[in-house]
């Protein structure tokens, strides 16, 4: 008998937001779901990230509606996944735990099998209420360590600093480092443990190693999820296959590759060839693949790169030999450990599918596509887009100061805003750190949770004009308010907790989309009257014999 490994289809979540901007419509969603109930994923990533936000911001539709929908149309026939940040669950600040335990309770009780937890610092404090609430409310907690390497510092850097006095983090984030993390979680009761690679920056041969270190140690699933965008994706995902990983993330074909995932199709195959079993329905997922390059035409205006992979129909469709070569020898390099031979295979096989180039850029810069896109935003904003290669040189540097935490949002964003910040002061003529961002100041001060690397306390004096860490605290926090609308009958803003959640974790977006949605109802239940029909005008009898007297003469 086959060994099973499990598929987490990412499409619908993480696929649609690498790749469009997490446009999809719930129509769209809804094309694709009785083949998705047919497919038979393990689990169907489906919700969280970018999704609440987006289906409210752009798209005037409700969260819960997209969730409950999806749960609905696939019934049990895979389990539904979401993606929370922790107790700063969607935004930047911490909640207390009375809206994250609102939140967990009503996500579950809405569709959610399998809450996917993780935090910007890989702080497991900040975890530990997403993990107990989500498990109070029957769901299953998985619970991501982020993946991230060290700052690169030049040898000539490194001696400056020590001459300085100054130490740098060196294998600050080796292998025992996430096997550290995953041990700590285990311990505090998640069901599976993920490697969340945002930025795609595990190669094929950290992969293995990892992997391995992580089945040696740890006793629940494990579960490997990167990106394609620096080129390392497929054959890190066919590394961690032979290493024994329980569960890898993928997307299906059409939508893959990029700043998304690997195919599911190409996990198949490699499947095939080392004798495991996906369990996934092919055919339904050929349908899949078809009604996704429909919405992807749709999309276009959304779309980076639009590059779209052949269609692959694996029921009914065989590989040429040129194709069945590739994948052949990318498994028997991977399966003799040869990770280089491995990866310029996979990467073959990956342009055979028209994938984007490997991107140089976050490759050698180490971080994520969408930090480097922002930052290259504001800089264009600023009209310095010519010292792009000055910020990219100045991250390290910026991260080290705040404390070297992984690149993941929202912590990518604050030291991406904050290297464009340091160079506008150079440009200016004015000291670094001269325009601090709020939530730089805040990371550095500690209101984010604890970072992996010290921060100095005299630059902590600097920014925030205190030297010792200062942790978050919710005490203080005040719930957003919930008004009534006298223009509207005097109903509330929010009808329901569900709503009322919406509030709290996106104010001006839910404030916006709650008052259209209360509006409309109010309408629907409130029509205008119709308008009076017209009376028949009533003439004189001279006008008749005026008129008559008109149409003779004529």
């Amino acid at each position: 008998m086959s060994k099973r490994i499990h598929v987490r289809d990412l499409t619908l979540r993480d696929g649609q937001q690498s790749q469009f901007a997490t446009r999809m419509t719930q129509a769209q969603v809804d094309r694709v779901l009785p083949h998705y109930r047919d497919a038979k994923f393990y689990a169907m990533e489906v919700w969280g990230g970018a999704v609440p936000d987006s289906v409210m911001r752009y798209l005037d539709e409700s969260p819960w509606t997209r969730l409950e929908s999806i749960k609905a149309g696939v019934g049990g026939a895979s389990k539904l996944t979401a993606l929370s940040r922790g107790r700063n669950l969607f935004g930047y600040n911490p909640y207390p735990d009375t809206v994250i335990e609102g939140f967990c309770r009503n996500a579950v009780r809405s569709g959610v099998d399998i809450m996917r937890i993780f935090d910007a610092l890989n702080d497991i404090a900040n975890m530990k209420s997403s993990i107990r609430f989500v498990k109070e409310a029957g769901g299953m907690a998985d619970c991501a360590v982020c993946y991230t390497v060290d700052p690169h510092f030049s040898r000539r850097e490194r001696i400056a600093a020590a001459l300085r006095g100054r130490k740098l983090p060196k294998n600050l984030f080796g292998i025992k480092y996430f096997v550290a993390k995953a041990k700590e979680l285990e311990k505090l009761g998640a069901d599976m443990i993920s490697i969340k690679d945002m930025a795609g920056l595990v190669d094929p041969a950290t992969a293995a190693t990892l992997i391995r270190a992580l089945k040696a140690e740890i006793g629940i699933p494990i579960d490997l999820h990167t990106h394609c965008t620096p080129g390392y994706g497929t054959a890190s995902v066919l590394m961690a296959m032979v290493n024994g990983v329980d569960i890898v993330d993928s997307v299906v074909l059409s939508w893959s590759g990029g700043p998304a995932a690997p195919a599911f199709e190409f996990v198949e195959l490699f499947a095939r060839r080392l004798g495991l079993e996906t369990g996934v329905n092919l055919a339904a997922v050929a349908r899949i693949d078809r009604e996704l390059r429909a919405a992807r035409a749709e999309l276009a205006k959304f779309d980076q790169y639009k590059r779209l992979p052949p269609t692959l129909d694996l029921s009914t469709e065989e590989l040429s030999p040129e194709l069945a070569a590739l994948f052949d020898g990318a498994v028997e390099e991977a399966v003799a450990g040869r990770a280089e031979r491995c990866l310029a295979l996979c990467q073959k096989i990956e342009a055979a599918f028209n994938y984007p180039e490997p991107d140089e850029i976050v490759k050698h810069a180490q971080i994520p596509g969408g930090m480097y896109t922002n930052m290259l935003a504001q800089l264009q904003e600023a009209k310095l887009e010519r010292h792009v290669d000055e910020v990219l040189k100045l991250v390290p540097e910026v991260r080290l100061a705040c404390g070297v935490p992984p690149l993941v949002t929202p912590t990518s964003q604050i030291v991406g805003v904050q290297a464009v910040n340091c160079v506008i002061d150079r440009t200016q003529g004015k000291p670094m750190y001269t325009n601090v961002s709020k939530n730089f100041a805040e990371l550095v001060k500690g209101s984010y949770g604890t970072t992996p690397w010290p921060v100095d306390p005299a630059f902590r004096e600097k920014i925030c004009g205190v030297r010792d860490e200062v942790p978050y605290d919710t005490s203080n926090y005040k719930k957003q308010p919930n008004p009534e609308l006298p223009e509207l009958g005097g109903v509330r803003l929010a009808r329901d907790e569900k709503e009322e959640l919406l509030l709290e974790l996106f104010p001006s977006v839910a404030d916006k989309f709650l008052r259209g949605q209360r509006k409309r109802e109010w309408e629907s239940a409130n029509p205008p009257p119709p308008p009076e029909p017209e009376k028949p005008t009533r003439y004189p009898a001279a006008f008749w014999e005026e008129e008559l007297t008109l149409a003779i003469e004529a």
